[in-house]
């Protein structure tokens, strides 16, 4: 029983550290998923919105500090009971929702492995059965160090994972899980993979009247044969696009998607979901509009890409002096695309180069040296 235990809180550790780790490293793409559940068409706690993103911080923080706590056998009357709640918690979201098919991903462990409810549901029983063991097992659970030393290491690696949590959610993922991090060729992740089908064709004998199955038809079927029906199998499954739905539009509706992803030099997208929304904070704007205007002297394509509306996008524009052009993009996609409103990705040939924060948005010499290199 003794090693068995041992086992058991290593391994509802580290599983308990990677799932707060791989959304503290995504706390923006965290809270969307929240907003998802607290929807009015899952939970209907939509008053719950305005807290999704303190709770994204808080959650995977105690994920990650109750992992290390029962590693280290600290506190361990309250870390069991601590870990318990939280699988039944989350065992209660990911059935509800798997049940009643509310949510298509449950986001347990963020883009990093996407899971559906019932999967994340089979998981958090393993994970429950293993701390039922712990609970049964729990003589065998003894403190690794010192009080003031397991005080000094929970302090520390509670610190860290805070530091952690912040920074990414002020610049971007440390290790980037989203469709569109760097390097991804867009246009070849809309693609996706076919499902390899074979087509069957029920065909009925002109002379006896007797129907056959084949796999194409005989050739000039027509003089023996009358067809009947047909039927499709799936021989292999195909991989869905990583990426759905992206386009970029004109405001009269005109879809320019291909001619901008096919351009064979370098454009900017400043990536914007709600402009009413975005950041406007005055070194903000100057460093965007100083960027641009480097660029558009420079023939460096330069376009803000928004869901907003026509009125949002000229008051915009009158306001602020943006000198480069606005097209739409649906929400979803600029919320997926970059974890910042707004957020810079640039782009070359169609394939994500690298993408910045608002708070890191770089100076156009920075980006010349490294990136364009004109002279």
């Amino acid at each position: 029983m003794k090693g068995i235990v041992k086992l058991s809180k290593i391994l509802v550790g580290l599983l308990f550290i990677f799932s707060g780790f791989v959304k503290a490293d995504d706390p923006v793409g965290f809270a969307i998923k929240l907003q998802e559940y607290f929807d009015k068409d899952a939970l209907n706690l939509p008053w719950l919105n305005g807290f999704a993103l303190t709770f994204s911080i808080i959650i995977p923080i105690v994920e990650m500090v109750l992992g290390i706590m029962i590693i280290i056998g600290a506190r361990k009357k309250l870390t069991l009971w601590l870990l318990l709640l939280t699988i039944l918690f989350f065992s209660f979201l990911t059935f509800y929702t798997a049940h009643y098919n509310k949510v298509l991903e449950c986001g347990c462990f963020g883009d990093a492995i996407p899971m559906t409810p019932w999967q994340s549901f089979g998981k958090n029983m393993v994970l429950l059965f293993f701390i039922i063991l712990l609970f049964l097992g729990s003589k065998y659970i003894t403190p690794s160090f010192s009080k003031m030393m397991e005080n000094a290491i929970v302090t520390l690696f509670t610190v860290g994972c805070i530091g952690f949590s912040l920074y990414c959610y002020n610049y971007l993922p440390v290790i980037d899980f989203r469709p569109y991090k760097p390097g991804t060729d867009i246009k070849k992740a809309m693609q996706g993979v076919p499902d390899v089908l074979k087509y069957y064709y029920t065909l009925k004998n002109k002379k006896t009247g007797a129907t056959q199955e084949f796999a194409q038809f005989p050739p000039n079927y027509q003089n023996d044969w009358d067809y009947v029906s047909n039927r499709t199998e799936t021989i292999k499954k195909g991989i869905e696009p990583k990426i759905k739905d992206f386009s970029i539009t004109t405001g009269d509706g005109r879809d320019i998607t291909d001619s901008i992803l096919s351009v064979p030099g370098y454009t900017f997208l400043l990536a914007s979901s709600s402009i009413a929304d975005a950041n406007k904070n005055e070194s903000v704007v100057k460093s965007i509009n100083d960027l641009a205007a480097n660029c558009i002297k420079n023939n460096v394509g330069f376009i803000c890409i928004t869901s907003s509306d026509d009125g949002e996008i000229q008051k915009y524009i009158s306001q602020y002096h943006a000198p480069y052009p606005f097209y739409s993009t649906d929400n979803v996609q600029l919320e997926t695309m970059i974890r910042a409103n707004p957020g810079l990705v640039l782009i070359k040939g169609g394939i994500v180069i690298a993408d910045w924060h608002y708070h890191s948005i770089p100076d156009y010499n920075t980006i010349n040296q490294k990136y364009i290199h004109h002279p």
